[in-house]
C-alpha cells in the first residue's frame, strides 16, 4: 500500500498556520509530509515563504509523521550547510526525515548575486555537493575543490541514521542520471506514459529506494470553486523547463501566466469536484509503481481538503490496497 503524505506548501501558507496544517494532517490519518524549501513564492497571489528548515524542526517536534525536504546545495546554501542541517535534524529525529538535493531555481538562488549557471553545471555541482555531503555524513573531514570549494569541514554529530538522499527529477533524463548517486526518485504528476517511462529510465539504470509522487490538485464542493482555486494560485506553474528553473522572480512568473486558462491549468493540476475522481487518480498514479504519494491541495485553505481527503478518499485507498493484496 502507497505511503499517503501531505505535501506543505510553503510558498502559499504561513509558516505558523502550515505547522497547524500539518498537525491536522496527521490527525486526519495522512502518513507522511514533504515540503519545498524557497524564499521566494511562484506567485505574489501565493505571498508566503517562510524557511523551511526552522519549519522542519517544529513539525517533526510536535509530529509523529516523516518529513522530507526538496533543498538546492550549492548556491544559496554551502553544501556543509546543508549537511549540517539535515545531519542534526536526522539525529533527532532519526528514520523520520530524507531530502531532495536539486540543482536549484534561479528564483530562489538569484540573491547570490552569482551567475546562474547553465543546467550542465548546475548538474554537476550538484553531484559534487551530493558527495561532499554523504562524506559529511559518513563523518569525514572534507576538503573538495571544483564547482563547489570546501576546506576542512567535519560534522561533529553524525547521525547514526543517515538520511536518504532523494533525487528530484521532471525529465527521463535527469532520473536515468541519478540512479548514479540516488537513495530513491521523486517527481510531480506528470501524463502517466511519461511518468511510467521516468521510471524505467530510473531503476533500468540501476536505481535504488522508494518512487515518490507529489500531485498538485484541486478539489471544492463545486467544480467552478475547485478551477477558480486552481486558476488562482497555480497558473504560474504551468509550465515546462526551462521556464520554471531560470525567471528570477515572483513577478515574472506572474508576467508570463497572465494568459493561462483552465485548459492549461487541468494539464498541471488534478481538478474536480468529486473526491471519487480523486480516489480514482490517485490509485492510478499507486498502479504505476509509486511507493508514496505526497497530496497538494493548491489551495490556500488546507482545512476543507485535509478533512475531506481524511474522511473519505484515505480510506478509500486503503481498503481497495488490502483488498487487492487479499485476492493477489
Amino acid at each position: 500500500m502507497a505511503t499517503i503524505g501531505f505535501h506543505a506548501s510553503h510558498e502559499q501558507i504561513s509558516p505558523g498556520q502550515l505547522l497547524q496544517d500539518v498537525r491536522l494532517a496527521e490527525q486526519a490519518g495522512f502518513d507522511a509530509a514533504m515540503c519545498s524549501d524557497h524564499i521566494e513564492p511562484w506567485s505574489a497571489r501565493q505571498g508566503h515563504s517562510g524557511f523551511a528548515w526552522s519549519w522542519l524542526g517544529a513539525a517533526l517536534a510536535t509530529t509523529s509523521l516523516r518529513f522530507g525536504v526538496v533543498t538546492a546545495p550549492g548556491q544559496r546554501y554551502h553544501p556543509a550547510i546543508i549537511a549540517h542541517a539535515s545531519a542534526t535534524l536526522a539525529d533527532m529525529f532519526p528514520g523520520r526525515f530524507w531530502m531532495a538535493p536539486g540543482s536549484g531555481e534561479n528564483m530562489n538562488e538569484h540573491i547570490t548575486g552569482d551567475a546562474w549557471p547553465a543546467k550542465e553545471s548546475r548538474q554537476q555541482r550538484l553531484e559534487e555537493c551530493v558527495d561532499v555531503i554523504r562524506r559529511l555524513h559518513n563523518g569525514e573531514e572534507v576538503t573538495h575543490h571544483g564547482l563547489v570549494t570546501v576546506e576542512q569541514a567535519r560534522i561533529w554529530d553524525v547521525p547514526s541514521t543517515k538520511p536518504p538522499l532523494i533525487a528530484p527529477a521532471i525529465s527521463v533524463q535527469t532520473a536515468r542520471r541519478a540512479a548514479t548517486w540516488a537513495d530513491g526518485l521523486v517527481t510531480v504528476n506528470q501524463p502517466h506514459a511519461k511518468l511510467k517511462e521516468m521510471l524505467d529510465a530510473y531503476r533500468g539504470n540501476g536505481g535504488k529506494g522508494k518512487a515518490v509522487l507529489q500531485i498538485h490538485l484541486s478539489w471544492a464542493p463545486r467544480e467552478e470553486d475547485a478551477v477558480s482555486i486552481a486558476l488562482d494560485q497555480w497558473r504560474s506553474n504551468v509550465f515546462a523547463p526551462p521556464i520554471p528553473w531560470d525567471l528570477p522572480t515572483a513577478a515574472h512568473f506572474d508576467g508570463v501566466s497572465t494568459d493561462v486558462g483552465e485548459d492549461q491549468v487541468r494539464k498541471a493540476v488534478n481538478i474536480s469536484s468529486s473526491l471519487d475522481q480523486h480516489a480514482t487518480w490517485l490509485q492510478e498514479y499507486a498502479d504505476l509503481g509509486f511507493d508514496e504519494l505526497y497530496l497538494h491541495f493548491v489551495g490556500q485553505e488546507q482545512k476543507p481538503f485535509i478533512e475531506a481527503f481524511g474522511e473519505h478518499v484515505l480510506p478509500g485507498l486503503r481498503a481497495g490496497s488490502a483488498s487487492r493484496e487479499v485476492t493477489a
